[in-house]
């Protein structure tokens, strides 16, 4: 493959008459009571599963075997520090120079690729961590750099490096989506989500306040953070501190610590709370992805149900309606207002969901994937079980529709088509090519 999708499409630069953020964004009244849960919150989790790594900028964390990193992240030298400028360089009118954080990831390399294919400057960092198969990362990698993005090999927790980097390129945007993902996974590894989604944006916050020019900065936090809601659909004014799953609550506790950020040091910051992902270049560890590999295989796949045989369904979103909201969010930050690590006036901080606005019962997913493949899939049901896990997600979109005409376009139909045949030629299944 030499392209995503065979391309998505690119939206250009959204043009909006901006009003001052304070009259209409600051977070609702609740957020004392928020922001204290949230600091006894990570508080905890520092100490109870938190080790600081190793400071050394040459070598990433390697004390946990489960998360270990696949090859040396040495960085430096004149060579290097060019390929990070030619690919930070901006090459269009008034664009921007954006660092692009977890850019070997799903939704990381199709944010970078139409950032870069609009004209602005993107440098990509990744620790290309063995969560789900690493070549994927690493084909993702070389169809960036076909495109002129260049991928730091570090982690987010490595100041040095990420001082390094701003030192050599004045960033105007953060686009900040590494984190550890998945619900499931933090009941074997709780670690590596603290490590990750905790530590890693406290470090990267860090250095963005203390840079000259401060970067506007947006980051990917999640609709997980909804938790055990029944309101739906999900409101970014709904409560968010039931969370059903320690990614959850990381998530929501990175939402606090941006606040406080904002507050004291005048980041421009904007939350994203995703909901449901899925395209081509997925990740392996989601539904979509491996019901499409088991139901090929012939294998059982689990259909879950919620209580009382309910229905448990997804507001399944297609990547580049994320990646619009991706670049929306970018061309709307307003400018961070600190200097020296100070905060001079008040600055922007907001959040939006990211959503199709359609919840899919997985039982429909799974006929449409039954139809592209000419498969009948089998299907082992089950219920939800106690793993984080919620039953339901729909999303209001209506806020980012104010602010920059944010709407999903792709249904699950088309997106599933796309994602099937990209995952053919992908993985060249000959014989389900065949069918």
């Amino acid at each position: 493959m030499s392209h995503l999708d065979h391309t998505p499409s690119t939206p250009g630069k959204f043009k909006i008459d901006k009003s001052p953020y304070y009259s209409r964004t600051r977070w609702h009244s609740s957020v004392a009571k928020l922001t204290l849960w949230s600091s006894l919150f990570v508080t905890f989790l520092f100490l109870f599963f938190y080790r600081s790594p190793s400071s050394s900028s040459n070598n990433p964390p390697s004390s946990d075997p489960s998360r270990r990193y696949l090859a040396s992240a040495t960085w430096g030298g004149a060579a290097w520090e060019k390929r990070v400028r030619t690919s930070a360089r901006i090459r269009s009118r008034n664009g921007f120079s954006v660092l692009v954080t977890g850019a070997a990831g799903f939704v990381g390399t199709h944010v970078s690729s139409a950032l870069k294919r609009r004209g602005d400057g993107v440098l990509g960092i990744d620790n290309f961590n063995d969560y789900y198969d690493p070549t994927l990362k690493r084909a993702r990698q070389a169809l960036l750099e076909r495109g002129g993005v260049f991928i730091v090999e570090g982690d987010i927790n490595d100041v040095a490096l990420l001082k390094k980097l701003f030192d050599i390129v004045p960033f105007t945007h953060v686009m900040h989506l590494a984190a550890q993902a998945g619900v499931r996974y933090a009941m074997q590894n709780p670690g590596s989500y603290v490590h990750s989604n905790i530590a890693g944006f406290v470090s990267l916050l860090e250095v963005c306040k203390d840079a000259d020019p401060q970067p506007a900065i947006v980051w990917a936090s999640s609709s997980s953070v909804y938790g055990l809601n029944t309101k739906v659909p999900f409101s970014e004014k709904d409560r968010t501190d039931q969370p059903a799953s320690l990614y959850a609550a990381t998530k929501k506790a990175g939402e606090e610590i941006a606040h406080t950020y904002n507050h004291i040091y005048g980041l421009s910051l904007t939350g994203l709370r995703f909901f449901t992902v899925y395209g081509p270049w997925g990740r392996p560890d989601m539904a979509y992805f491996f019901f499409t590999k088991d139901i090929l295989k012939g294998k059982s796949i689990p259909i879950f149900e919620a209580a009382n045989h309910g229905t448990v369904a997804r507001d399944f979103t297609y990547i580049d309606d994320i990646v619009k909201g991706c670049l929306g969010s970018l061309d709307t930050a307003e400018k961070s207002t600190g200097s020296g690590g100070k905060k001079k006036r008040p600055a922007q901080l907001r959040v939006f969901n990211l959503g199709n606005t359609s919840p899919v019962p997985v039982t429909d997913l799974v006929s449409i994937l039954e139809r592209l493949l000419k498969v009948k899939a089998k299907r082992n049901v089950m219920k939800l079980p106690r793993n984080g896990d919620v039953p339901y997600t729909h999303a209001n979109i209506s806020y980012a529709q104010k602010e920059f005409g944010y709407k999903a376009t792709t249904d699950l139909q088309t997106g599933l088509k796309k994602f099937v045949r990209w995952y053919l030629s992908y993985y060249g299944d000959k014989k389900a090519v065949a069918r």
